[in-house]
């Protein structure tokens, strides 16, 4: 799909309309110097003939939503169609409410695909959007099992794609193709950080925070009564309300009896994905007009209504939850310029996983306000980049890295094209240890992720010391990570270089496997296995070369 989109022909939108100017100036609030550099570039790609694939990164209230809004304005005036996709019903209609709202002095008629209509007006809506009459449709993954057909689509806006299952990423696929793709979000999964920072797919930041918004003040820590239900009293006191959020929902009446214990005194509503879409509705409803004091609830909040009045968050079993998923959660509160609280809670006398640990050190790391493309990163380094192909997201090939990922893209285009294809190998290595630029090294996320394409990017020994020079000069000498990942660029390349597929660290021994287009010396081989150096063939799977460590392979001598 991707190899065609870089292939084929979109449609080039003209360039902004003196309609255009007017409905940007109507922008109530001033723009943040981000926004406006995202808004530019998503123009710039709309009015190229290539096919835009554009992710926009920026914490809650940063001004995502303009930047698509403005993209909307600019596809409809063209006489195109958009087709918008949230991942809940109650997003879905909040930016329904935004779009409608700001497009109401002008002839671009909004509609709403969801639960809040009845079936005859989504028969209606679908119809008149396939007959041309509907420049605007906003819902759910519903849409996509809908009979929704276009007549003439020109822009996709995706919310929190992460949100969506996998069924729903492959049908939305089907629509990328001709069509521009605009995707928003705080989070992004690590394999969609990984296309963007690899130029798969362009991305946009937007780290300046709304004014006098304040930071969420995090603490990570083992569960204590006193604890809870003092933050508890203190939130209320101050005329807030609080989420507590604990992920079983077969056991959150329980939950909810012991904090009724706890705190008495306060009000407390449970909302969980096991509850009719009604009931779901009118408890978030309810919560938000403030008949219950606290919240408690599964992660069915992570994405939802601003809710400004709740400043204060538990999170129950806080070491079971990604990293992206805490980042998201805890971005429930805080969207007022009151001061919020976020306590990550621990079970007593249990030791948590090292991922987990990791996870959590991050989100106490990262509190400061825009940190969302920051925690991506670092989320990136911990998961690594996933697979890039299908569904798991997977398809026949179960593991396939980004380097062959790329190798197959320039493939597939050189085909498309008609051109000789020239085989260029390039090896996937994993290795035991961490690999990447810390923060610490280099504190400015452009500047970091333009190193890590230059890296990526690097093509010979050459390449990679002049990148590493350039380090030096700039940043001073890099910490022991920065050295590793340049170190793992070295083995790549030269194993790129001699035709190997992959080289992966077990536990006590490196495998390499030579693949078609090896290029190394066999006799070289042969001899260097003779001399007993470490190096070993398995005969149960050929082509591979197993290099064991100094540790085993004493043991076996």
């Amino acid at each position: 799909m991707y190899s065609n989109r870089l292939k084929l022909q979109g449609y080039a939108f003209p360039p902004d309309t003196i309609y255009q100017e007017e409905f940007e100036a109507e922008f109530e609030y001033e723009e943040t110097p981000d926004q406006i550099e995202a808004i530019e570039a998503v123009k710039k790609d709309l009015e190229s003939s290539r096919p835009m694939d554009r992710l926009v990164c920026g914490d809650v209230g940063y001004g995502k939503t303009e930047v698509a809004i403005r993209a909307a304005f600019k596809v409809a005036m063209a006489g195109r169609q958009i087709m918008m996709l949230a991942p809940t019903t109650i997003l879905a209609l909040q930016h329904y409410n935004t779009f409608k709202n700001r497009f109401e002095n002008y002839p671009v008629r909004v509609e709403l695909v969801s639960r809040f209509k009845t079936p005859a007006e989504i028969r209606d809506i679908l119809a008149d959007f396939s007959a041309g009459k509907v420049d605007m449709v906003v819902g759910t993954h519903a849409i996509l099992s809908s009979k929704l057909k276009p007549k003439n689509l020109g822009l996709l806006i995706i919310d929190e794609e992460q949100r969506f299952g996998v069924n729903h990423k492959e049908t939305i696929k089907k629509f990328k193709n001709l069509v521009d793709v605009l995707t928003l979000t705080a989070t992004p999964i690590p394999r969609t950080l990984h296309m963007a920072l690899t130029g798969i797919r362009e991305l946009s930041i937007i780290a300046t925070p709304p004014k006098n918004r304040q930071s969420v003040e995090t603490y990570v820590l083992e569960e204590d009564d006193d604890l809870i239900s003092d933050a508890i009293r203190n939130e209320i006191q101050r005329g807030g309300q609080v989420f507590y959020l604990y992920n079983r929902v077969e056991t959150i009446e329980e939950e909810t009896n012991y904090l009724s214990k706890l705190v008495p005194e306060v009000s407390i509503g449970i909302l969980h994905g096991q509850m009719t879409e009604d009931e779901i509705e009118e408890t978030l409803l309810d919560f938000y007009n403030r008949k219950y004091d606290i919240l408690v609830t599964t992660t069915i909040i992570e994405s939802g209504i601003d809710m400004p009045n709740v400043n204060t968050l538990f999170v129950k079993r806080a070491d079971l939850f990604g990293l992206s998923q805490l980042y998201q959660i805890r971005g429930r509160v805080g969207r007022s310029d009151r001061k919020a609280f976020a306590y990550m809670l621990l079970p007593k006398d249990r030791v948590v996983t090292e991922q987990a640990e990791k996870r959590l050190n991050t989100i106490f790391e990262y509190q400061e306000l825009g940190s969302g493309f920051k925690v991506a990163m670092r989320d990136l380094e911990i998961r690594g980049a996933g697979n890039l192909l299908g569904k798991e997201q997977s398809g026949d090939i179960m593991e396939v890295g980004f380097d062959l990922y790329v190798r197959m893209l320039e493939d597939a285009i050189a085909r498309i094209k008609g051109e000789e294809i020239v085989v260029e190998v390039r090896t996937s290595v994993t290795l035991n240890t961490n690999f990447f630029i810390p923060e610490t090294y280099i504190s400015d996320t452009r500047q970091k992720i333009e190193f890590y394409k230059k890296l990526e990017g690097a093509r010979d020994l050459d390449e990679i010391e002049e990148i590493y020079s350039e380090m030096l000069d700039r940043f001073g000498e890099p910490p022991e990570d920065a050295k590793t990942f340049i170190l793992l660029e070295k083995i790549r390349t030269l194993a790129s270089n001699l035709g190997f597929e992959f080289v992966t660290e077990m536990k006590d021994e490196i495998k390499m496997k030579s693949g078609s287009y090896f290029r190394g010396d066999h006799t070289k081989i042969i001899q260097l296995i003779s001399a007993r150096t470490g190096l070993t063939l398995n005969p149960k799977e050929p082509n591979v070369l197993i290099f064991q460590t100094e540790k085993s392979w004493k043991k076996k001598s």
